[in-house]
This record gives structure tokens, C-alpha cells and sequence, in this order.
């Protein structure tokens, strides 16, 4: 039996950057399923703080020069790489001067939340996706955490529906509670939309925020996840009947779970 082929993407990974406990979460799991035998990437932004020198990163030539498309724009994608430290995992990371060059991951000097924090999932998102075509490399599962992945799932199950890297991938999606007040502009729906996208699919996204964020990833998901106890979303999940949510913790019995997931979507 071949090895399971997971993908992991996410905003943040530890030593690399950390604002949230996504960053602990992407650390820890990727390592503990690799230990179980199992083919491991990772996809993070490469945000303005990350230290390049510091961290050993260098741009991955033959995959970077692919132009993604947000709106009516079109952004060079430039792909980098680095290892964690005492594991052996690599980190690719997803880069763009406009977009993720700022000494700051979602928030101004002031506090304020990027008005183009919708184009910076977008671009990643497809970013991620073209990576991984690029490497030639099938993912079993793909593996989404918060919101700014919340675009991987509809694209899997609509524009790249047919292309035979992603033929029999599953998706998962791991929810936390990095909440945003903001509301998006009202053009986001057709920023977001590629190939095979109709309007009514993106019905969730109607209301520019958080929420439509979330409920979207949730939607075209294969498997729902939120990370440890959280109140606040237990409201959102009440009005998301249709997907059945697992509640993991990030102790190892959450691993011995993640495990028997992944095997349950693909088997």
C-alpha cells in the first residue's frame, strides 16, 4: 500500500512565525503523521516578518514564474523554501512582493485589518494549488486551517475538479477562533470566482466576513474540524446543519484522531 499523501496549509507554522495556536497545531501534526508513515507538504504565506536570512529561505526557481490571477489583476508567484529545525519536514512558502511584504501579518500600525486580506487568501489559495501542480505531487488530503484557506476546498470541487492530481483528493478543514470584525467589499465574490464557479455557489460568501469565510471552507469540505473548545463558534455551527463537526484537541489523542481520519476519508 502506497504512503497517504497529506498537505497541510495554513497561515503560520512554528519556528517560522506565530501569532495563534495554528502555528503549534501545523508544527506538531505534520511531524507526528510523517512518524506514522505518511508523505507530508506544507504551504505557508511568506508574511513580511519572517526573517529569510534567519531562517534559511530560498526561492525554489523552478517553481516560482507562475501569475496568479485576483480580479482583474495578475501577480507573479514566487515560491521559497526552508526546514524546520530537527525534523525532517520542509516548509514551502507562498510570496508575493504586493502582497505579503508588509512587516506585518493581517493588521496595520493602527490596528486595522488589511483591506486586501480578501486578495491575499485568494492568491494563496490558488497559489497553493499551482505549487502543487507544479511539483507534480497528488495529495491524498489537503488539510486547511482557518479562514485563509477557507478558497481550497471550492476550488477542488469546481476548477480543478478534473485535473488528475486532485481527481481523488479530500479535503479537511480545522476552524479556529482568529475572528475578524471586518466586512470585505461587495467585489469579492467575483475575485474569488474561476472556472466552473456559479454564482449560487458562492452564496455563503454573500456577507464578506468571517463568517461567510468560514461557512464557504465548510461548505465545500470534505471533513470539519475546530480546534479545542470554543464558544464563540458554536453559534456558527448551529446554523451549519449539513456538515458534521469534530471537535479535536491538540493533546495525542487529537494525533491518534487525525490519523483515523484521514484513513476513514481515503479508504
Amino acid at each position: 500500500m502506497s504512503k497517504l499523501r497529506v498537505l497541510y496549509v495554513a497561515s503560520e507554522i512554528n519556528p517560522f512565525l506565530q501569532t495563534s495556536e495554528v502555528a503549534d497545531f501545523v508544527r506538531k501534526l505534520p511531524q507526528a503523521m510523517q512518524e506514522r508513515g505518511m508523505e507530508i507538504r506544507i504551504l505557508v504565506p511568506r508574511f513580511g516578518i519572517i526573517n529569510e536570512r534567519k531562517n534559511r529561505l530560498h526561492e525554489v526557481v523552478r517553481l516560482s514564474g507562475i501569475n496568479i490571477a485576483v480580479g482583474d489583476e495578475e501577480k507573479p508567484l514566487i515560491i521559497k523554501v526552508a526546514s524546520i529545525p530537527n525534523a525532517k519536514l520542509q516548509v514551502y512558502f507562498i510570496d508575493n512582493e504586493d502582497y505579503f511584504h508588509r512587516k506585518s501579518v493581517f493588521h496595520d500600525k493602527e490596528d486595522n485589518f488589511y483591506e486586501d486580506n480578501d486578495e491575499r487568501a485568494i492568491f494563496f489559495c490558488k497559489g497553493v494549488i499551482e505549487t502543487v501542480r507544479k511539483l507534480g505531487w497528488a495529495p491524498d488530503v489537503v488539510h486547511c486551517n482557518d479562514w485563509i484557506t477557507s478558497f481550497i476546498p471550492l476550488y477542488l470541487k469546481t476548477t480543478y475538479k478534473n485535473d488528475p492530481l486532485f481527481k481523488n483528493t479530500k479535503t479537511v478543514f480545522t476552524i479556529y477562533n482568529n475572528f475578524f470584525s471586518h466586512k470585505f467589499k461587495g467585489d469579492i465574490m467575483d475575485k474569488v470566482k474561476m472556472m466552473d464557479i456559479e454564482d449560487n455557489m458562492l452564496g455563503n460568501l454573500k456577507s464578506a466576513d468571517f463568517e461567510g469565510f468560514i461557512k464557504l471552507g465548510v461548505e465545500f469540505s470534505d471533513a470539519v474540524i475546530v480546534a479545542g473548545e470554543n464558544k464563540k463558534l458554536e453559534g456558527l455551527f448551529k446554523k451549519i446543519k449539513e456538515k458534521k463537526v469534530e471537535n479535536f484537541g491538540n493533546d495525542e489523542n487529537s494525533t491518534e484522531s487525525y490519523y483515523n481520519l484521514y484513513n476513514e476519508l481515503m479508504g
